[in-house]
């Protein structure tokens, strides 16, 4: 099979014992990846590269995927998006204000989750469980629900100051996380944090932020026969084939017993695929 690839599409298992269910889209082609774990597969780069947004042919993506134009251009690659506290959007300095609109001015999820340990972050609403897979997240527990992406933004810069916001990938990929008690790390967090909380919660209102207190902890279980003692990372634009059999799938990368790939790193690269 030959296309240009996206990030793989996970889906949780109406059983919550079954492991998460991937698929590696490529072109208008989706490869059902589970009932390969403990195959032998080879991905081969082609060379091409095509602009995720504009379709267009680049030598070169940026950002995941992206043409330099769309990079520089689009709201979506703004550092806002990945730093949602520095919001411009008041200032009328938005790249696009109608996708502002509908993108950044939704429901968001405030969440705590356990992927190389706990960690603080923020999604769409409509994000989830996707948003918690992606990360490799083990376990994950919604806090807060607000309307916007800015404050939830605001909302993790405080919790931020007791507990990471940042995933450590070779961590992940080398075992599975311990258990957390995250309802309990959730109540110790919303008290140390109250004074600050209160302030963001007085600023924009209670309709704008509601705390999840009823919420279930989500237990994640990743197809992952066994994990590598040890992280290599392939690179396509170095070496395009990679070669060996699949060990796992887990946040975006494939976990082979040569080394470990994030396909969402390489968004937009048309990629030949094959197993045995």
């Amino acid at each position: 099979m030959q296309g240009y690839t996206k990030k793989m599409r996970a889906r949780l298992d109406s059983d919550p014992s079954q492991p998460v269910q991937y698929e590696l889209p490529l072109g208008e082609q989706l490869i059902d990846l589970n009932p390969l774990i403990g195959k032998s597969i080879k991905l081969t780069y082609t060379g091409k590269i095509a602009c995720i947004h504009c379709n267009k042919v680049i030598k070169k993506s940026f950002n995941q995927g992206y043409c330099y134009p769309c990079f520089i251009s689009l709201a979506q690659c703004d550092m806002c998006i990945m730093k949602p506290e520095t919001c411009h959007y008041e200032a009328g300095t938005c790249r696009e204000p109608a996708w502002g609109e509908e993108f950044c001015f939704k429901p968001h999820i405030v969440y705590l989750a356990n992927s190389s340990g706990i960690k603080v972050g923020i999604t769409r609403q409509t994000q989830i469980p996707t948003r918690w897979i992606d990360q490799g997240a083990v376990q994950a527990l919604p806090v807060f629900k607000v309307q916007s992406r800015y404050i939830s933004g605001l909302i993790e810069i405080v919790i931020a100051k007791h507990v990471s916001d940042k995933t450590s990938w070779q961590k992940m990929l080398k075992s599975k996380a311990e258990p957390i008690d995250l309802i309990t790390k959730r109540d110790e967090l919303l008290s140390v944090c109250k004074i600050e909380l209160n302030e963001i919660i007085q600023r924009f209102g209670f309709q704008a932020v509601e705390v999840l207190s009823g919420e279930p902890v989500v237990d994640i279980q990743f197809p992952v026969d066994s994990y590598p003692l040890k992280v290599k990372s392939f690179n396509l634009d170095k070496n395009p084939e990679v070669s060996g059999v699949l060990h796992g799938i887990k946040g975006q990368y494939l976990l082979l017993d040569t080394g470990v790939i994030n396909i969402r790193k390489y968004t937009g690269y048309e990629l030949e695929f094959s197993a045995q």
